[in-house]
């Protein structure tokens, strides 16, 4: 299960994937009015994300790792967006892993610097959709979830062979 947390628009994708392949289970985006405090929009995320996590019993949860840039105050929305993401997954027993928006692009275009509409584009290749998924937050949650899915600690073999040394 992928998410790209916000507080208005939270995205959530759930796919099934092996190394070099993946299919849609289920996309969608879970929606705040702003007009609504944040505390009780938090409340709509949790209950949200219980749901789906009870109706597609996803293995792991990623969540798109959040940077500050300019506005501070979207930064810090979107950060209790993730932090009740984290809270949910840990509470349901999943792994819960972080993934940096650099890291996504790379995973899934080959290149960390790609813009939105690259991303967007082999999200709908890889999960060979009939179209791109809408809006950019569903398909920034698929992308994070292929991402964990084939670059996460179960899929990684160089990262297993390395912790493997490491234990010797």
């Amino acid at each position: 299960m992928g998410i790209d947390p916000g507080l208005t628009r939270c995205g959530v994708g759930v796919v099934d994937a092996r190394i070099g392949r993946a299919s849609l289970v289920a996309v969608g985006v879970i929606r705040t009015p702003a007009s609504r405090s944040t505390p009780d929009r938090l409340v709509t995320i949790e209950a949200e994300l219980l749901r789906w996590i009870e109706e597609y019993r996803p293995e792991a949860m990623a969540i798109e790792r959040v940077f500050a840039q300019q506005n501070l105050h979207s930064v810090a929305d979107t950060m209790q967006a993730a932090g009740v993401a984290s809270l949910v997954g840990a509470r349901a027993g999943l792994e819960v892993a972080y993934h940096t928006p650099s890291e996504v692009k790379a995973a899934v275009t080959g290149s960390g610097t790609a813009d939105k509409a690259q991303v967007t584009l082999m999200v709908t290749r890889i999960l060979r959709l009939a179209g791109p998924p809408k809006p950019a937050d569903a398909a920034d949650a698929l992308a994070i979830a292929v991402t964990h899915a084939w670059r996460g600690p179960r899929t990684n073999r160089y990262a297993a062979a390395v912790a493997a040394l490491k234990g010797k």
